[in-house]
């Protein structure tokens, strides 16, 4: 709100003089707080005084009317910071730890997308628009033909992770120690090459592991293997435990189709939980 200041007098003018004078001074100062700030309740083209708006400030006021899930880069939210309350257990006896869920008092969720068969711009302009970084687990087999595509999704501030070479959802029952470790290895060199970081986390194709895994896992120099227990899917929230997010919850979704239904799903529950989208490498240390 613009405060309106009195001006002092001069000595002792006629009174109808001095009356004059300070009408025309507030009067002034008035017209100068509709110019400097017009209210939301003005139309989009004109002050409150009926004069058109400079461009710029048109397009500010638009802008600022804007809800906030239109709205494009140049005004992203400022992301509150949370010091995490959960530590990364080490790899143990050379087993990789797995995260299902982080326990935290902390209102934050983590999203995840998995696989990258499917690509379309619209993605792309989602993440950007909803401002959500994200852990993306991608299979090499299916990204190789296009990994400039999630560089993108990079240069929003997601991290590209481990989710092997071929994404064969049998290789925890169907694959030796070697093949499983090759499999993790090739697509760790993958991203590497292409990304520029070598993941940290790992996915398993389907979500199964094993301790051979956990143990592949780790000699690949993963910090620890991600599962989840919430996902979004065709346009809605799956749990696996009772029916809305959860503080430290890990929310599974994948580049597929319906991924514009899928996040719209998650941004509902995410919202309604009252909790914040943080980066899951920055909560645990591990970016």
């Amino acid at each position: 709100m613009c405060e309106v200041r009195q001006p002092a007098l001069a000595a002792r003018p006629g009174r109808r003089t001095a009356l004059g004078f300070l009408g025309a001074s507030i009067a002034a100062a008035l017209t100068a707080c509709s110019v400097s700030e017009p209210t939301a309740a003005a139309g989009p083209s004109a002050s409150a005084a009926g004069r058109a708006l400079p461009p710029a400030l048109t397009a500010a006021r638009a802008k600022s009317a804007a809800p906030e899930a239109l709205r494009r880069p140049g005004s992203k939210r400022i992301r509150r910071s949370f010091i995490p309350d959960f530590k990364l257990p080490p790899v143990q006896h050379g087993l990789a730890p797995v995260l299902t869920k982080i326990e935290t008092k902390h209102p934050v969720v983590f999203l995840t997308i998995d696989d990258g068969v499917t690509r379309t711009p619209e993605m792309v302009d989602l993440m950007t628009d909803y401002d959500y970084p994200a852990s993306i687990f991608l299979a090499r087999n299916f990204v190789q033909a296009d990994p400039g595509f999630f560089k993108q999704f990079a240069a929003q501030g997601s991290m590209v992770e481990n989710h092997t070479v071929s994404h064969d959802i049998n290789m925890v029952t169907q694959m030796g120690y070697q093949h499983q470790l090759a499999e993790i290895n090739g697509m760790q060199d993958y991203v590497q090459q292409q990304f520029g970081r070598r993941p940290a986390l790992f996915r398993p194709p389907g979500g199964a592991y094993s301790p051979v895994m956990r143990q592949a896992a780790a000699a690949a120099g993963i910090k620890a293997i991600i599962t989840w227990e919430a996902k979004a899917s065709a346009g809605r929230m799956d749990y696996q435990y009772g029916n809305a997010l959860r503080p430290g919850d890990i929310v599974l979704m994948h580049f597929r189709p319906e991924f514009a239904a899928d996040l719209a799903a998650f941004r509902a529950a995410q919202q309604a939980a009252g909790l914040e989208v943080v980066l899951l490498e920055d909560f645990l240390g591990v970016a």
